[in-house]
């Protein structure tokens, strides 16, 4: 659990945390129609899920730059262009892959998207083709020299599929080596995947559960199964195996109790540092066909000039994009339209940007940037922290918007993960002014630090979080607000039932708007910097461009 907010005053800048150090420019006036306008537009049937590199990303960066421009900012971008050029590589499966395991000398046709879900190979290769591969599970597939943990035992998994538990060793028991309920970067999917390819294994398949992976199996399928988007990479092959997916817990048990072990037993011995890889009585085949070519998407970038430090950066991000179209539904629909996941955070970022347009100008140059391929791995971020449009040394922070509003009014806010910034202190203090007290992430085990876009800028140093409303709602509390939250994971995340509708309680609008203003607007008046906490492990890079900052 985060630390209260008094442990933070020692690391502080000074004159950072003082209310009374700046006056902050009173705030504007939000139009929550005009909100509500733009998140029904970019949600609608006809941006068809916003999926980069379709004929709907052209529309949804035209929408989104149009409205940057008829605001008032500038084009931030390359030779005066409102883009980014994102180049990515691009990957589908064609047609339907042949999948099948033999379990115990009993074989079984696999259906993808029921018991198993293959991403398209993002080796760059134009098939996958192999036969009989033997299975071994190596428990939560964990290499970790500093804890002591070796989840493989130097066994050889060339040749072979890596079976693997998603989430820490921690997760169960909610202590231990790994920081108890609070995910690492270990348990992350991606990890999984960057561990495989790096002990040599022919493929990977990640257990589902819904507890320890914080999603269901719908959004498994749906996430999975369609366009895979991965960043140019000069060996593609040693970031990925030819197969990565993930496998239904039930067919990973039938695995398990052919080589004669309980699933139960299995995970309570992969909790343990001396656990070993068990050698599966299974197999897997697979012959699919995989189409894979260079694509630029693009980021879209606006920004409002600093009257007196202009040099130096404060950023607003959101992404744009969503799953595009995708497997149908039980009533059909395949448009994955990403109302709250996330045409709202890109509604509260032109909505931001038209506030600062009108406003007086910031003393600091405040960047609007709207980020493609979130959902494929936060590539468009990751883009622009190797590719930044403004030094990332004299970015003074960064504060991003993925679903940002409350389900309803809520009298709290939070932010993904567990992180000790000065951002969450001046977050903190704002809301304060409104009544409102800051929550520790209420779901650390779901690892959300490391699925939003504030993370690959914060590992290069850049003070950075995504910000949550929180759910804690004025009318019925912190338990009414998890019923609503779980109920949207369930029913509406990752799949085409995220729409808009005109009946959104849009109570606590206003109020998560002027959070967000009155907070950016705070560092981007002033020429302090803001920083990480002494014992993060993100201060070391931003330390090392410290001779940057003046």
């Amino acid at each position: 659990m985060l630390p209260s907010l008094s442990s933070f005053r020692p690391f502080l800048i000074a004159g950072l945390l003082s209310t009374s150090a700046m006056a902050v420019a009173a705030p504007p006036s939000f139009d929550v129609a005009r909100i509500a306008h733009d998140i029904k537009t970019l949600a609608s049937d006809e941006y068809e899920g916003r999926g980069p590199a379709t004929r709907a990303e052209t529309k949804t960066i035209d929408y989104i730059s149009g409205q940057m421009k008829a605001a008032g900012l500038k084009p931030a971008g390359p030779k005066g262009s409102w883009f980014q050029d994102v180049p990515l590589r691009m990957s589908n499966i064609t047609g339907t892959p042949t999948l099948s395991m033999t379990i115990g000398g009993t074989s079984q046709t696999l259906a993808q998207g029921n018991e198993v879900a293959i991403r398209a190979a993002e080796t760059g290769q134009s098939s996958v083709k192999f036969a009989d591969l033997p299975l071994v599970f190596v428990g939560y597939g964990v290499k970790a020299p500093e804890r002591g943990w070796d989840d493989f035992k130097g066994v050889d998994l060339k040749g072979k599929i890596m079976v693997v538990l998603v989430n820490d060793p921690d997760f169960e028991g909610g202590e231990g080596d790994f920081g108890g309920k609070l995910m690492t970067y270990y348990g992350r999917w991606t990890y999984k995947y960057e561990e495989a390819a790096r002990q040599g294994a022919a493929g990977v398949l990640v257990v589902h559960e819904s507890e320890p992976a914080s999603y269901g199996w719908a959004t498994v399928k749906n996430s999975n199964t369609n366009t895979m988007f991965d960043i140019v990479r000069a060996d593609p092959k040693a970031a990925h195996t030819q197969m990565e997916g993930w496998v239904q817990k039930d067919v990973a048990a039938r695995m398990l109790a052919a080589s004669g072990v309980d699933f139960e037993a299995a995970k309570a011995a992969a909790r343990r540092k001396d656990f070993k890889p068990i050698p599966l009585k299974a197999t897997m085949s697979a012959d699919y066909a995989v189409k894979s070519e260079i694509i630029t998407s693009h980021n879209v970038a606006g920004m409002i000039t600093g009257n007196k430090y202009p040099d130096e950066t404060v950023i607003y991000s959101a992404h744009w994009d969503h799953l595009g179209i995708g497997l149908p539904d039980a009533k059909g629909d395949t448009i994955y339209n990403g109302a709250k996941d996330n045409a709202s955070g890109t509604a509260a970022l032109l909505e931001l940007a038209r506030a600062y347009a009108k406003g007086p100008k910031p003393e600091r140059t405040v960047l609007f940037l709207a980020v493609t391929a979130e959902e494929k791995g936060l590539l468009g971020t990751e883009y622009y922290a190797d590719n930044p449009l403004r030094p990332l040394g004299t970015t003074a922070g960064m504060i991003n918007m993925d679903g940002p509003f409350g389900m309803e009014k809520t009298s709290n806010f939070s932010i993904s993960g567990a992180a000790k910034l000065d951002l969450l202190t001046v977050l903190t203090e704002e809301a304060g002014k409104m009544g409102r007290h800051y929550t520790p992430d209420a779901r650390p085990e779901a690892g959300s630090f490391y699925r939003s876009d504030h993370f690959p800028m914060a590992k290069r140093g850049v003070p950075a979080i995504s910000f949550s409303a929180g759910r804690e709602l004025v009318n019925g509390g912190a338990e009414r607000g998890k019923a609503l939250q779980d109920a949207y994971t369930r029913d509406k995340y990752h799949q085409p039932a995220d729409e808009y509708s005109d009946d959104w309680d849009k109570s606590s609008w206003v109020g998560d708007m002027t959070l967000l203003y009155n907070s950016g607007r705070r560092i981007a008046d002033s020429h302090v910097w803001p920083n990480w906490s002494a014992d993060s492990e993100f201060r070391a890079a931003r330390d090392t461009t410290a001779a940057q900052r003046k």
